[in-house]
């Protein structure tokens, strides 16, 4: 299936342009992170969750007035799945249940005539919160080791480096674009939890997909057409995958829109960050992976090279 046809799109033309916006909106975004820094959830700092089905529906503001109440600061309060199943996060420490027991009593006290049902509760201690953050960044980063290594194996090793320049951009925009988003409105919060990193994780693999499939098309057309420069090779490429980029990409968006829209506050998180992951990787693998591989081809003239 083609969508757009035989297109001659010179995409190549406006890369500095691009690479200038990219800047831009980097530089926004570690400014943002600079300012107001990552909100992190439970599953980094410790703390104590709990998930209460009630018998009626509740309101998510009279349950945080219910928290706030009970001596709970900055008690995060969303639906779990419908309006009579609530989460209730804390970061505060206590021996034992002191916080698990502190929560309950504060839900019996504001809602007396409404029956009430722990189905879950979780305790996590600082130090192993510490070393869940220490993981995920381990994870992180031997992702992006291994995707180095794969694409230097397959292709040239500046189609790796060009593979890795994109996955840092993707993972900067997203990381900053969820710093200026989170909290922008009462409710809308963006915490880093374990759903946050496996949503980076997928941002990675998403967004290397699109880059190998490009670079795929740009080693075998350099077989094919061993007299055509970089600059036109790159563009002739690109233009050939143009349509299979935007219905792979384009099906994927719209599943994370529906999640993002209809899936609470649970997967609020992981669908925006993977939302903004597949604008960016799309993007990022026409004009910063492939745009990479050109620059340094027109810089050190040996396009030839290109060839896999």
């Amino acid at each position: 299936m083609r969508i757009f046809g035989k297109t001659t799109i010179d995409f190549m033309a406006k890369r500095n342009f691009w690479f200038v916006v990219s800047g831009i909106v980097i530089l926004t975004g570690m400014v943002s992170l600079f300012m107001k820094g990552l909100d992190y959830g439970i599953d980094f700092l410790g703390g104590t969750e709990l998930v209460v089905r009630f018998d009626k529906p509740v309101d998510v503001g009279d349950v945080r007035t219910a928290m706030l109440q009970a001596g709970l600061e900055k008690p995060e309060i969303k639906t779990f799945g419908s309006d009579r199943d609530i989460l209730v996060r804390t970061t505060e420490q206590g021996f034992g249940t002191t916080i698990g027991d502190k929560i309950r009593e504060g839900l019996l006290t504001s809602f007396p005539d409404n029956a009430q049902e722990v189905t879950k509760e979780d305790k996590i201690g600082p130090k192993i919160g510490a070393e869940l953050r220490r993981d995920a960044l381990y994870a992180v980063i031997a992702s992006l080791i291994a995707i180095t290594i794969y694409v230097a194996f397959r292709f040239k090793w500046i189609f790796g480096v060009g593979a890795v320049v994109a996955l840092f951009h993707d993972v900067l925009v997203t990381l900053g674009v969820i710093s200026i988003f989170d909290g922008i409105t009462p409710g809308f919060y963006l915490e880093i939890d374990q759903n946050m990193i496996a949503a980076f994780l997928t941002l990675v693999g998403l967004s290397v997909n699109d880059s190998v499939v490009i670079f795929d098309r740009i080693r075998e057309n350099s077989k094919i057409f061993k007299s055509m420069g970089a600059y036109e090779l790159i563009n002739k490429s690109l233009n050939e995958t143009l349509s299979r980029t935007i219905i792979t990409s384009g099906t994927i968006f719209v599943v994370l829109v529906v999640l993002l829209i209809f899936g609470g506050e649970v997967n609020r998180g992981f669908a925006f960050a993977l939302t903004i992951g597949i604008i960016t990787g799309t993007y990022s693998s026409i004009y910063i992976a492939s745009a990479t591989v050109l620059e340094w081809s027109k810089r050190t003239k040996k396009q030839t090279r290109l060839i896999g």
